[in-house]
């Protein structure tokens, strides 16, 4: 832990002397940060939509650039090429990233929550879990199916087809619940469910199993950086201020949920968004980022580390990872604790 105080001591006193510069009315040139999202714009990330919009990023002398995810974006494989500073991911991709050997790091968690679920129509016959076996289950990957593939190896579950489950490789909609394809599919609380309830379907028509019930949460949408570059001081009292306005941009988010939305809309440059579903997405994204101050918790952390060590003959890491997460950029923040 040497490394990490020193680091600490330095971000710290670089964070003090911006601060002094800046009581002087000293003249900065904004720094830039580039900020990869996990998926496209909408209420997921509205906190950082809400701190570019409401100029809380230039406060903080920076200039933001947002970069919208999609299918075919990899946050991981865009931060080691250079393409941004820092990334939303779920933690379950970047420590399996950074087993792999890309020295991803998670600098913040915003999200104190999981909203992973896996739902299921109710007509096809699954109540529990016991009832997965021979039925057809949709699944994210590009890192997202690591959850998933724990949880079936804690069940003692193949996921090769019969006698286990067959699994479909889910697209980025519902269609598969919808068309009778799949007996589940993933959905997220904030997002999927409430496709499948606006495209016709009735809460009671849905057996939904959320992943925190189960005991199979995972962290999901934290903030990571690429560890040589976290070694620049001036870099990580970088990722302080950028950290530091990103959460009042989600405390504001939490205050002020409708104007959030019209923010995100704003931001939509697909026009694919709705009002309705934006506002059905921050009401549950603010709860899971409720009382956040974006530090880690580390027994949250090790819930992550134990889900992913136990996926059997093909776990998703294969030892525990030394270094992935800092509390560095944070205390620079002076965010406190989780």
């Amino acid at each position: 832990m040497t490394g990490e105080r020193t680091m600490k001591r330095m971000i710290l006193g670089l964070a003090a002397l911006g601060a002094a510069m800046s009581g002087t009315g000293a003249a900065r040139a904004a720094d830039p940060v580039t900020l990869q999202l996990k998926w496209v714009a909408d209420a997921q990330f509205a906190g950082y939509f809400v701190a570019k919009d409401k100029g809380f990023y230039k406060d903080a002398g920076l200039d933001v650039t947002i970069k919208p995810g999609g299918p075919d974006v990899n946050p991981e494989q865009v931060l080691a090429g250079g393409g941004a500073d820092v990334v939303v991911d779920w933690m379950p991709s970047a420590l399996a990233t950074r087993e792999k050997g890309s020295p991803v790091v998670n600098i913040a968690q915003p999200f104190k929550r999981s909203g992973l679920e896996l739902t299921c129509r109710a007509d096809a016959g699954v109540k529990a879990p016991s009832d997965f076996p021979g039925h057809t289950l949709g699944v994210w990957f590009a890192g997202n199916e690591y959850p998933f593939l724990a949880w079936m190896a804690k069940l003692g579950v193949k996921t090769d087809g019969p006698p286990g489950v067959t699994v479909l490789k889910q697209g980025f909609n519902v269609d598969p619940l919808l068309q009778k394809q799949a007996a589940c599919i993933s959905t997220m609380t904030y997002n999927e469910y409430w496709q499948l309830i606006e495209a016709g379907m009735k809460p009671a028509e849905l057996v939904v199993f959320n992943y925190s019930d189960q005991g199979e949460a995972t962290l999901e949408d934290g903030l990571y950086a690429l560890e040589p570059k976290l070694k620049d001081p001036a870099f990580a009292e970088r990722m302080a201020r950028f950290v530091k306005a990103s959460m009042r941009g989600w405390q504001d988010a939490q205050a002020h949920p409708d104007e959030a939305v019209k923010i995100v809309l704003d931001n939509d440059s697909s026009g694919a968004q709705t009002e309705e579903h934006q506002k059905h997405m921050m009401d549950d994204i603010n709860k899971l980022t409720k009382d956040s101050a974006g530090v880690l918790d580390p027994a949250a952390y090790a819930r992550t580390v134990a889900v992913l060590l136990s996926s059997g003959s093909d776990p998703v890491i294969t030892k525990e990872p030394q270094g992935a997460w800092t509390h560095a950029v944070t205390d620079a923040a002076g965010l406190g604790t989780p």
